[in-house]
């Protein structure tokens, strides 16, 4: 059995690489038929570290991964590879300078988000953070931390464009579905000119290779995501699931169970089906901006 490694040209978030070295480090144990009990004996800990480590949900020690490689056997040059892939998996990516703005719950998403090969997002409230104009962005700062400093904002701010560089990544850029409710795009955020610019800036996103855009208009009624915002990412490397990522005010849900999965999966295929085809999204958005400019 080789390495997991994150795919070709991606860079591979530490959430995701964690979550590779978890699902290999269960499989060397399965195959050798140790429980985690004894597992994590050998580590001088419990089976619920040895859970919790194969989840992806902890950080990694080297001395307990090298520790559990040779328990289960494995000898060089595997071992060397995933003592390295540990390494890398601590390793902070690149939001760690947002830190003082960056609750932990939204870190997790960011490192999953950089490894993804598809990005499929639904949203009825705001435009996708992948897809915000600075200015646009900065609005919807505003609206929870309106009380903060400048400086503060403004680090919220260049975190969510910061972001949008995976999209435009030389190597393997992830494909970003995206599938917006008109609702999004006609509740004006900041000024006309703000607004204005956000919907030319998806005029032109739209066009992008890797990016796809749908939008839900009024004269669908009501339609199959009745109960609100998702995003669903997915992962070259067959050792990552399927993930559903919902964001709440101050928390978030991470969903890898397949029912739960599957269910959100029909739900965004009805989206997509109730949705204007694509082809349609340019002409949709100079509707908009041109009723925009109207008003």
């Amino acid at each position: 059995m080789s390495a997991p490694s994150p795919g070709v040209g991606s860079p591979g978030g530490p959430t995701a690489l964690r979550m590779l070295l978890g699902a290999h480090l269960r499989k060397l144990r399965e195959e050798r038929g140790i429980s985690r009990k004894d597992a994590g004996w050998e580590i001088r800990s419990s089976d619920s570290k040895i859970s919790r480590m194969e989840l992806g949900r902890v950080s990694f020690k080297e001395r307990d991964v090298e520790d559990l490689l040779k328990h289960y056997g494995v000898v060089e040059p595997e071992l060397t590879r995933l003592i390295q892939l540990a390494r890398d998996a601590n390793n902070p990516g690149w939001w760690h300078r947002f830190g003082e703005v960056l609750p932990n719950w939204f870190q997790s998403y960011l490192g999953l988000e950089a490894t993804a090969s598809l990005i499929r997002t639904y949203e009825i409230q705001f435009i996708p953070g992948l897809l915000q104009t600075k200015d646009y962005a900065r609005a919807v700062v505003m609206l929870g931390h309106g009380f903060a400093g400048r400086e503060e904002i403004e680090q919220r701010v260049n975190l969510r464009v910061s972001r949008q560089e995976v999209l435009f990544r030389e190597k393997n850029p992830p494909r970003l579905w995206a599938v917006l409710d008109e609702a999004a795009l006609r509740r004006p955020l900041g000024s006309i000119d703000v607004m204005r610019a956000q919907l030319e800036r998806l005029i032109e996103i739209a066009e992008l290779p890797n990016v796809q855009i749908q939008i839900i208009p009024f004269s669908a009624g009501g339609h199959a995501a009745a109960g609100g915002a998702f995003t669903m990412l997915r992962f070259q490397d067959v050792d990552l699931p399927d993930i559903v990522y919902l964001e709440q005010l101050t928390s978030a849900l991470y969903l890898d169970k397949r029912e739960d999965v599957d269910l959100y999966t029909a739900s965004m295929e009805h989206l997509c089906v109730q949705a204007e085809e694509p082809r349609r999204t340019p002409e949709l958005l100079s509707s908009i901006l041109k009723d925009l400019t109207a008003d």
